[in-house]
């Protein structure tokens, strides 16, 4: 019996979250945390050997409804913390995509596999941006929605009313500490939260333009490899992220302790709880302030892999 295995990383925000769900630019870059699956056919739907309703994983329930619904065991083995802000969610649809389609025999193109877990965490979420789930296919870094030349051109992906050009960055050699608070949280209602501000506030609307605007200038400055300009536009990107009101006093606290050690401090991914990153060259500091404030550090290396499928008979 053939059994498929995958693996795809989770990912970090640089600058752009929530913006980007407006079709406003953003970067991620892959991380080198993995979250690990494989798949094999099983006569009832499985997760780590327990018999499962497929409906209370919509993720898997979405992918499977696209590889005619045959029951399979799928062995699960995550090193990306739910609910931290990671891509832990995305990793998961895109591995689970990429073992369910070479286990139907179908395309492992990535740009194929990058639409379906965006359409994957769609379902689940009911709003979003491919961002995480592009990251976490392509690995190393992504932008999305700014200029680039046509060869590093990714694909597109549109949504209702957006639409988002995703492209391969090149990442200079940079050092960032992710700071994970411990507390998880939800994207979808930070998503929701954000969008109902912004369509009954003409201020938060305008900050999500801000947003776009600081990506947009962010982006030239890691293509010149300038991380004193880099770190003050995160923490800017961070200010306004803390007006839209998804940052927490957990988060805060992070940030602000981080600061003298590094070049600037964000949080990153959805909020509300999740992790931060900092972009330094004191990581050793930086790592033992945060533990001293509460926070769970790691020293993250870029240029990390996308996703990748293995099999064995």
């Amino acid at each position: 019996m053939t059994e498929i295995f995958a693996s795809a990383p989770g990912k970090f925000v640089i600058l752009g979250e929530h913006a980007v769900v407006y079709g406003k630019p953003a970067i991620a870059l892959a991380i080198n945390r993995r979250f690990h699956l494989s798949v094999k056919r099983d006569d009832d739907f499985k997760i780590n050997n327990e018999i499962v309703d497929i409906r209370s994983s919509p993720h898997l329930r979405y992918i499977s409804s696209n590889n005619d619904m045959l029951p399979v065991s799928v062995h699960m083995d995550s090193k990306i913390p739910t609910g931290s802000g990671l891509g832990s969610s995305a990793a998961l649809s895109v591995a689970f995509s990429a073992a369910m389609r070479a286990l139907n025999g179908k395309s492992l193109d990535e740009s194929e596999i990058a639409k379906e877990a965006f359409e994957a965490e769609y379902f689940t979420q009911g709003r979003g941006s491919p961002m995480d789930t592009s990251a976490s296919v392509h690995g190393h870094g992504i932008a999305l929605n700014v200029q680039n030349d046509a060869a590093d051109t990714l694909w597109n992906i549109t949504k209702n009313e957006h639409s988002w050009d995703v492209s391969r960055i090149d990442v200079p050699a940079m050092t960032f500490v992710i700071g994970y608070t411990g507390t998880r949280a939800a994207t979808g209602p930070l998503v929701e939260k954000v969008r109902k501000y912004k369509d009954g506030n003409r201020f938060a609307s305008d900050i999500v333009d801000e947003i776009g605007q600081i990506t947009l200038e962010g982006m030239e400055a890691l293509k010149a490899n300038d991380v004193v300009r880099l770190g003050d536009l995160m923490t800017k990107d961070h200010k306004l992220l803390s007006i839209l009101g998804v940052s927490t006093n957990e988060l805060n606290k992070l940030v602000n302790a981080s600061l003298p050690y590094s070049y600037g401090a964000k949080l990153t991914g959805s909020g509300g709880g999740g992790s931060m990153v900092v972009l330094t060259d004191r990581p050793e500091q930086v790592c033992e302030v945060m533990r001293s404030h509460g926070g769970f550090p790691f020293v993250v290396k870029t240029g990390v892999e996308g996703v990748k499928v293995s099999s064995i008979n």
